[in-house]
């Protein structure tokens, strides 16, 4: 009798477990919770131009110059790139009266 008890128990706790995972909790959620990750997908909008680009002519390329550039990575000897500044080292001073 002590065994059907406890089984009975377990299966009772089993079935609390289970179900409870279905239930929601109305204490923590809270309206704002439906945009959550919405920063994150406005982001990824801001870097995404045009996602379906309409091109007016056909896209251009140098089968030969790939080939060099690959050439020239393989056997380490890429080009170095120019160097661009896109700031200046100079500071601002207050202007005295």
């Amino acid at each position: 009798m002590n065994s059907d008890l406890a089984a009975r128990a377990a299966i009772l706790a089993g079935a609390v477990l289970v179900l409870g995972g279905c239930a929601t909790n109305a204490i923590t959620e809270k309206a704002g919770d439906l945009k959550f990750g919405d920063a994150n997908r406005q982001t990824m909008l801001a870097q995404v131009i045009d996602p379906n680009p309409v091109y007016t002519e056909p896209a251009q390329g140098s089968g030969s110059l790939a080939s060099d550039a690959v050439e020239r990575y393989r056997t380490d000897k890429v080009k170095q790139p120019d160097t661009i500044r896109t700031t200046d080292a100079t500071t601002s001073q207050p202007q005295s009266n």
